[in-house]
């Protein structure tokens, strides 16, 4: 009863923010003993706060730090992102790209992809980054590359099909990462009633039950799956 209440009133009290499975107060904990980002990643929080409609689906400096993170300790040489949204979580990702490593990133609406490649040409990583326009189920089989750190963060209902596509694709010691898998709490409703939150909870059941791959459902901001292929 109390979670219930609280959803309903966290929009209407934070409503530039995801409703969040943890506490405001664990939220603002967490962020106050997370490093600070860079400026350019600063700009970019700032810039979509402040002017995007949607502002609420940027990953933030958590979650980003976390990106960022993994991204340095696989050291990958591709990664794949689906959603780019304003950029910010593409550069996290690109943290720990590799010299001669390329970042993949498909976005389906122009106005953010325009935002995000005005981002992405002031970052040093600029010539790794590679933005795609377009349905990405239709651009990922147009990317030959065993994709050794991917991140999925596009239209929730899609979710099924681009694991399904990428699975066969990921590289020996790859992780995909689903975002928004608790999808503001909606998914421990009984019944779950909306179609995103539905979708979501199928893929997680999708993901759960696939002898190819083990997973973590980790509560990081709005949830994050991690996958990797089990080892023969």
């Amino acid at each position: 009863m109390v979670y219930g209440l609280w959803t309903m009133v966290y929009p209407y009290l934070c409503p530039m923010s995801t409703p969040l499975i943890v506490s405001p107060e664990a939220e603002t904990y967490a962020q106050l003993f997370t490093s600070a980002d860079d400026a350019l990643l600063t700009e970019i929080e700032e810039y979509t706060k402040a002017h995007h409609p949607h502002a609420h689906m940027l990953s933030g400096r958590v979650q980003g730090k976390f990106l960022a993170f993994l991204s340095t300790i696989l050291r990958p040489k591709y990664v794949l992102e689906i959603g780019t949204f304003t950029g910010y979580s593409a550069l996290c990702l690109a943290e720990g790209l590799q010299n001669d490593g390329e970042l993949h990133t498909i976005e389906c609406r122009e106005e953010d992809a325009q935002t995000a490649r005005n981002y992405f040409s002031k970052s040093y990583r600029k010539d790794q980054i590679h933005l795609h326009i377009g349905n990405a189920e239709e651009i990922i089989p147009t990317l030959n590359h065993p994709w050794d750190l991917v991140f999925i963060d596009a239209d929730k209902t899609g979710y099924i099909g681009y694991y399904e596509q990428l699975i066969p694709r990921i590289a020996e010691n790859g992780i995909i990462l689903a975002d928004n898998v608790l999808f503001h709490g909606q998914v421990l409703e009984d019944p779950i009633s909306g179609k995103n939150a539905k979708a979501i909870h199928a893929f997680n059941e999708h993901v759960k039950q696939d002898p190819r791959t083990e997973q973590v459902l980790l509560t990081i901001r709005d949830g994050l799956l991690m996958v990797k292929k089990k080892t023969s």
